[in-house]
């Protein structure tokens, strides 16, 4: 689903977000990005998100090199993506209908088609009944999941999320979690920057973890051994 090849991410001034930066997504995947503040995280998703274009190396998502997608063709290679954010982006001047309804609009799609598909999305997240509030009602996770239903009602294969439980409370970002995890059962991609450790290892899935926009070596090899090392202990017991 996501290929990335020597990425390397350098802003005016030659500060390096992202170095030579070599990873890979398989499609139907839910893999956590972790690192401290500034280790490349939230660079590496708006490059997927093509927000933003690499210096130089290649990102490949979908089969489709962002190199070669066109300023006029970013808007359909976007409807492909779902996208969290920590700050939830909700316009609190509509209501939570039509804050989820808005890639559906843009996308042109039938008024009775999207009014389908907004409370199918509302539903999956339990907020069906809150189609009619302003968004500055609820509480921050049912904003959270607000955000949710916008980047999954146009039924995208890939979902990324920047720190979404980043203002939420231990059982909050858990629920989200939780969320996640059932689109990623029914085959959606998920590619989520969070520096949440704790909450990461409840789910076990596949974490790379950044340092100054490279990938840590050593924590994968300390992870490989600590695994290795278990795995023997195992072996040691069943012939004892």
């Amino acid at each position: 689903m996501i290929q990335i090849d020597n990425v390397t991410k350098r802003f005016p001034g030659g500060q390096e977000a992202l170095s030579g930066l070599s990873l890979s997504i398989e499609t139907g995947e839910m893999v956590f990005i972790t690192g401290h503040s500034g280790a490349g995280k939230s660079t590496l998703l708006r490059l997927i998100a093509l927000i933003d274009r690499p210096t130089s190396g290649s990102v490949v998502v979908d089969g489709q090199n962002t190199s070669r997608v066109s300023r006029r063709r970013i808007p359909a290679y976007r409807r492909q993506i779902g996208m969290v954010f920590q700050d939830h982006k909700l316009l609190y001047d509509r209501p939570v209908f039509d804050n989820v309804a808005l890639p559906l609009i843009i996308a042109g799609v039938s008024h009775r088609d999207a009014a389908r598909k907004v409370r199918a999305a509302l539903d999956q997240v339990d907020l069906l009944n809150k189609e009619k509030q302003s968004p500055e009602t609820l509480s921050t996770g049912e904003q959270q999941r607000v955000g949710i239903a916008r980047a999954i009602v146009t039924r995208p294969k890939l979902l990324i999320a920047d720190e979404p439980t980043g203002n939420l409370d231990p059982d909050l970002s858990l629920e989200v979690m939780r969320i996640f995890r059932r689109f990623n059962e029914v085959g959606v991609t998920l590619l989520i920057a969070s520096h949440d450790i704790a909450l990461i290892d409840q789910l076990g899935c596949r974490r790379i973890p950044l340092s100054n926009g490279r990938i840590e070596i050593e924590e994968e090899e300390d992870i490989v051994t600590e695994y290795s090392e278990r795995l023997l202990e195992e072996q040691g017991d069943l012939w004892q």
